[in-house]
């Protein structure tokens, strides 16, 4: 079921739930510029076997709202939206998922509303925490010494964005997920072509914003809380991820009281089939737990 739900003064998000409406509720987040449909409806309708499952537009998204250029917002902001769609849905606590920003999103409600998360499973992120890296031998590694973004995927990030045409666009982002899948499975250029044809017709348009890589990314740190909380995470390790490389999985685990990790064989930056069921299953016993 869709619904709109009004998050500020001329702001609407786009949510759809899918599953048992008195199951356990679960809310996916998606990552910077990504709307809900990122979560793959595969992988989606995995989790409904026994969850509720959200999935919504962030702001200059999809369907939601698009108003960064007349009203600027920090990422922040997101992770209060996230709480505004549960408000909306009147869903006391639920179980989060978050990947890449959402992942960040997720870390924040963590630390600021533990009240409001039964548990937590991040993937393909990185820990809002200074605490240093400590490898197998005991040697600690500074966060910021930590892998970065491969070249090739940074590379494309630094060229703009031009309008050459929606074939044009629909290349450039089946090639985006190419890199961001990296290089362990094989890749399904018809599927990732499906899936972004298919978030260009929920948007109704194919522009690109970049509202969320401007926002004010200030004010994330969130150690103290990170190294306290009772709220119960996984943490999803991805051995081919070229955003987030081995070993920030693990160090996300190190910040996180009491976070498990899991690796899922294979998988990148991105939700291929391959990784939905491992993926799923990982999930779901997190939260049966």
């Amino acid at each position: 079921m869709e619904r709109f739900i009004d998050a500020a003064p001329g702001v609407r998000l786009w949510t759809e739930g899918r599953g048992a409406t008195d199951a356990s509720p679960l809310l996916l987040i998606m990552g910077a510029q990504a709307p809900g449909l990122g979560w793959p409806d595969e992988l989606v309708d995995m989790l409904t076997s026994r969850h509720r499952v959200i999935r919504y537009d962030h702001r200059d998204t999809g369907r939601s709202t698009w108003t960064f250029d007349q009203r600027p917002y920090p990422l922040s902001q997101l992770a209060e939206d996230a709480l505004t769609v549960l408000d909306g849905l009147d869903i006391e606590r639920a179980h989060i998922v978050g990947m890449s920003l959402g992942g960040m999103l997720t870390q924040l409600l963590i630390a600021d509303h533990p009240n409001r998360l039964l548990s937590a499973t991040l993937i393909g992120t990185s820990a809002l925490s200074a605490v240093p890296y400590v490898q197998p031998d005991g040697t600690p590694i500074p966060p910021e010494e930590l892998p970065g973004i491969a070249p090739r995927l940074l590379e494309m990030w630094s060229r703009p964005v031009e309008d050459l045409g929606l074939e044009a666009e629909l290349e450039r982002r089946v090639e985006h997920w190419r890199i961001l899948g990296g290089h362990q499975l094989p890749f399904d250029a018809e599927y990732a072509r499906a899936l972004e044809l298919k978030v260009i017709e929920h948007t109704g348009h194919y522009a690109t914003s970049t509202a969320h890589a401007r926002a004010d990314a200030s004010n994330l740190n969130r150690t103290e809380q990170l190294a306290q909380t009772t709220v119960p995470t996984l943490v999803i390790s991805a051995p081919a991820e070229p955003v987030f490389p081995p070993p920030h999985p693990h160090h996300l685990a190190q910040a996180i009281q009491g976070a498990r990790i899991i690796e899922i064989p294979g998988m990148g930056h991105a939700l291929p089939r391959e990784v939905h069921t491992p993926l799923a299953a990982a999930i779901l016993d997190h939260t049966k737990r």
